[in-house]
């Protein structure tokens, strides 16, 4: 994919990179690049921490739903 680039054309997307943001911008670039790398390999890890962990909770028992009857819902029914 990169192969007939050479340095000069290295050299040539760095200043249109530095001509579009700007010298002062840069950095803070920079630093939220590596902050937002940063906290997702954190969550990875604790993504495959949490696999790995075997459940020692047994799961919850699940009530039953009784059915409601339609005259406990709309009240009594009408008379005629």
């Amino acid at each position: 994919m990169f192969h007939g680039l050479t340095g000069w054309h290295l050299l040539i997307v760095l200043a249109v990179i530095l001509l579009l943001f700007g010298a002062a911008k840069l950095p803070a670039l920079a630093k939220s690049m590596g902050q937002s790398a940063r906290v997702f390999k954190g969550e990875m890890k604790a993504m495959k921490a949490d696999e790995l962990q075997p459940d020692t909770e047994a799961p919850a028992p699940t009530v039953a739903a009784t059915p409601l009857d339609v005259a406990d819902v709309r009240g009594p029914a009408p008379t005629r």
